[in-house]
Parts: structure tokens; sequence; C-alpha cells
């Protein structure tokens, strides 16, 4: 995992951090990927963010157990019993790195500036052991950038990743950011993991310029809500939003189809499950319209909760 990035657009004057949505289609699709692997109700199963007790590593602690006492509480938030991180210190260009194997134990290396720098520790560690999960998941994209946008963007849908932004720190005299992905787009991702939960994390963060640009990806997350698919499509009349007429069977009444209606400003509902009697389809967890669902009854498959294989 960088502590920065190397793009030199989207900066502020004189910062090495870079700012703005540079990532969101590849977040988009990591969200997707995530949603699709894991199922609606395997994501709302991460109901629980990371503590911040948990993280606490302060200058009294044993570098090594505490360091252990904190990767521990990681697995658990990440639902990966079985796993066993072993963490090393040593001089390196990046914040820590993962050696990725079956298992059950793996190795990570830690930057030997967390030694002393231990309040972003729990933070470097998220990353990590996210890496873990996404391997046993077995989900990834083709390239490594595009992998560490989405280990980044599990990190922060699924709890622990409220950390990598709160580890973020920018004045005059500090340039700080963890992970690949930027203050904005960590906001972003926050921002729909608390729609979807109803949960607030604003309390939580320490650092002011954390706080700001959760703000900032929640306005952006907020304008997402208000497109596409919600409304039509601008241009496009009445008429040709209707289906051609001809011969076929008769079309349900998407109103007598049941799902959860999102929270105010929210993309996500619960999957949508068909009113047909011994249908029990549902949208795969995405949110769509009601009438969409209704009229693939024929195609869609059977209800199942995916689970975390080898967990």
């Amino acid at each position: 995992m960088t502590e920065n990035t190397e793009n030199t657009e989207n900066r502020r004057p004189g910062s090495p951090i870079e700012h703005g949505f540079p990532h969101l289609d590849t977040v988009r699709r990591s969200l997707t990927a995530l949603f699709r692997r894991l199922s609606g109700d395997g994501v709302r199963a991460y109901d629980t963010p990371f503590a911040p007790a948990d993280a606490a590593f302060g200058p009294e602690d044993d570098l090594y157990l505490g360091a252990q006492r904190v990767a521990s509480a990681m697995v658990r938030a990440l639902r990966l019993p079985d796993a066993r991180m072993v963490i090393g210190f040593r001089a390196m260009e990046h914040a820590a790195t993962v050696e990725l194997t079956a298992g059950p134990e793996y190795f990570i290396e830690v930057n030997d500036r967390f030694r002393t720098h231990r309040r972003d520790l729990a933070a470097a560690l998220a990353h990590e052991v996210t890496h873990v999960l996404l391997h046993r998941l077995d989900l990834r994209f083709p390239t490594t950038a595009e992998n560490e946008i989405l280990t980044d963007t599990a990190a922060a849908c699924l709890g622990p990743g409220w950390l990598l932004l709160d580890a973020y720190r920018e004045d005059a005299l500090t340039h700080q950011k963890l992970g690949y992905l930027t203050p904005e787009e960590f906001g972003y991702v926050l921002a729909k993991r608390a729609c979807l939960l109803g949960e607030d994390l604003s309390a939580w963060f320490t650092s002011p310029q954390a706080y700001e640009a959760y703000v900032r990806g929640r306005e952006r997350a907020a304008r997402d809500h208000r497109r596409a698919p919600w409304r039509p499509r601008a241009g496009r009349s009445a008429a040709a939003t209707r289906p051609p007429a001809g011969p076929g069977p008769p079309r349900p009444d998407p109103r007598t189809a049941s799902s959860a209606k999102p929270a105010a400003g929210c993309g996500w509902s619960s999957p949508v499950r068909c009113a047909r009697s011994g249908c029990g389809c549902r949208c795969g967890g995405r949110s769509r319209p009601a009438a969409r669902c209704v009229t693939r009854c024929s195609t869609a498959t059977p209800d199942r909760s995916a689970g975390l294989p080898g967990t």
C-alpha cells in the first residue's frame, strides 16, 4: 500500500496529495463487483465498523504484541476467523505489504516508521487484511492498479476503511495519505456505506481534513443517487418508455412487487423480491426498479446468500 499517489493532477498547490474523483469509475465497478460476489445481505453482514478502541496502539504497548492485537481485531472485523496475521517491521518504500498464500498464516510487513508512528498502524493493516479477504473470495481485477482501488473500496465499504481516510492529514507542515483512493473517494464510499446501514461515523474522525473530505464525498454520492435509473432520461417521452405493442403474455403489475424503500438520498435498496407466488427470485442484491425485476421472473435465479468461502 502506498502512502500517497504519483498522479500530479487534481492536487493543491505545494501538496503531493491527489484530490477529487479521478478513480470514480473504478470505484463504482469495485462496489458492483463486491455486491455481486457477497450479495446485498452479505455486505450488510459487515454492519459493525472497526471501533476506535480496537485501533488504539499507544507508545507504552509492546511493539509486536500491540501490532498483533490490532491485526487480530482487524481479522475479526473482516470476518476471517481462521486467518492469522504475522506482523513484521522493516525499512521500505510503501506503507505495508502482504504475502498472499493459501493460508491460514499471512505475513504482513509494515514500514519501520510505524514503530513510533503508531496512530496509523491500524489504517495500514486495514488495507492489507482486506487484500487477504479479497484473495480468499477470489475477487480481483485485471490490473494491479485496479486491484489496489478495489481493495481500498472494499475496506471502506465493509467497515475498517474509515481508518484509511482518518489517516489523511494535510496542513502547512504535514502531508499524509494512506491508500490509493483520494480522500474524497474514500468519503464517497463511506457515505454509500452510511446510507446503506444508517450509520454515522462523523464523530470518529480525529482529522479535520478527513471529515471535510468525507463531506465532499457524501455530496458527490448524493448527486449520483438523484440520477437515472431513479428518474427518466432527459429528452425521452413517456411513450418512449412504454413497452412496444404486440402479442405476448400479459405483463405483471409492477405495483404488486415488494421492495424495501431506500433511505432518503440512497441508491441502494434491499434486493427486490418477486411477489409472484412461489417464485422467490430477486435482483441479485442490486437496486433496480421493481418493474424490471418482475418482468425477468421467468429467468431469474433462485435466492441465494453468498458466504465467505474459506473463512
